[in-house]
């Protein structure tokens, strides 16, 4: 089976799109950042090197310093599939992903606790 478009794009090529998604509602790039690290388990300086490498999708969830357990919670429907019915793991990590940055712009995410290097942080409804 042929791999996904998206898989060999860029996560920094498609962070702005995150990052003014979040803005146009009254959201910040730090919380977008807050929700891409307690996600994958990068702090902000893993996460800024991920972006100045320009990191692919696929590579980016390989190699993330640690999925956060709890994203499995992580329920939906985001581009018009169920998050939750996704088998082909890298798309579920990019769609949890998407999932999140679509909940914190309509302000129904945020992060609370440690910084996420701690592996401490847990998703909270508002």
């Amino acid at each position: 089976m042929t791999k996904h478009r998206i898989y060999s794009i860029s996560v920094a090529s498609v962070y702005p799109h995150y990052v003014a998604k979040a803005e146009k509602k009254g959201r910040t790039k730090t919380e977008v950042d807050d929700i891409i690290c307690w996600l994958t388990g990068h702090c902000q300086q893993s996460l800024d090197d991920q972006l100045a490498e320009k990191t692919n999708f696929e590579d980016f969830f390989a190699q993330a310093p640690r999925m956060n357990p709890s994203r499995s919670l992580i329920t939906g429907v985001i581009c018009g599939v169920r998050v939750e019915d996704i088998q082909e793991k890298t798309m579920r990590e990019i769609r949890y992903l998407d999932k999140l940055i679509d909940e914190l712009a309509k302000g129904k995410a945020e992060i609370a606790g440690e910084p996420c290097c701690c592996g401490t942080r847990d998703l909270v409804e508002e």
